[in-house]
């Protein structure tokens, strides 16, 4: 094949410095509508996943590749607006311990939020440091330190009683009888200070997580279908959700990966 100026295409494009494979190309047509509806599909059943969760959990596994996935999620307009990060000073931060096994430091904290009805309620959520399972949720209008207790003994029935319990110092944490439950079971409390809510960080990230994908997601007309649509979305995180600082596992898969021997009563 000759060009107009009497030269054979190869020369043409050693000349210009041109890729013979670049002139050749013809542009394949992909048809992303499975991957469409799989994308559409993840955020309908987990509404506030970002990328990240939507492309580990429902869309890599399918064997779509994170490019692609990425591409096609950005031109939806699906991805989720990024949090500035606060800017804070400089100060000695200690490092967070991690467990070295389950069962060895629960984490425990309270949320508030209301019905549509506009009456308040609370949650009382109890977390495993070691996996970030979260244990359980209680919700009720009024949690007094007689019903933290109760729960707390439920769990120790199913699970056996922890070594630590890390609390802040919120009045039904600091009463007679969670002191005296503590002592019963041989459980050490630790109080984190007051003001410094990042000693208490694995369960306030789960606080945000939960009211992110649950509290902020929908609207309750009744306790009873929050503590429904709460169990559900509690055997998802636990189960399935894939947790980045767990290697990209849920809780429970990563607690049996850890622990084979290692059950669970989530």
């Amino acid at each position: 094949m000759q060009s107009e100026h009497g030269l054979s295409a190869r020369r043409a494009d050693r000349a210009l410095d041109l890729s013979r494979s670049a002139r050749h190309y013809q542009p394949r047509v992909r048809d992303d509508g499975p991957l469409i509806e799989a994308i559409e599909a993840g955020l309908r059943a987990n509404p506030g996943y970002g990328f990240g969760l939507l492309f580990g959990e429902f869309l890599r596994p399918r064997g779509w590749g994170k490019t692609r996935c990425r591409r096609v999620y950005l031109g939806l307009g699906k991805n989720l607006k990024r949090r500035g990060k606060q800017r804070l000073p400089e100060r000695v931060r200690d490092p967070l311990e991690i467990p070295p096994h389950a069962n060895h430091t629960w984490s425990a904290d309270f949320m508030a939020d209301a019905l549509w009805s506009g009456r308040r309620l609370r949650t009382f959520n109890v977390n495993d440091d070691f996996n970030r399972e979260s244990l359980r949720i209680e919700i009720d209008t009024s949690l007094p330190s007689r019903r933290v207790v109760r729960a707390l003994d439920e769990l120790v029935e199913l699970r056996g009683a922890p070594q630590r319990l890390r609390l802040d110092n919120g009045p039904e944490f600091i009463s007679a009888e969670l002191k005296r439950w503590a002592e019963r079971h041989g459980v050490e409390i630790v109080y984190t200070q007051p003001g410094k809510p990042t000693q208490n960080a694995l369960i306030e990230r789960f606080n945000r997580t939960y009211r992110t994908e649950v509290l902020n997601r929908y609207i309750f007309t009744s306790l009873a279908e929050l503590r429904r649509m709460t169990e559900d979305w509690r055997h998802r995180y636990n189960h399935h959700r894939p947790h980045s600082a767990l290697g990209g596992l849920p809780p429970v898969r990563y607690a049996m990966a850890q622990s084979p021997e290692t059950s669970t009563f989530a």
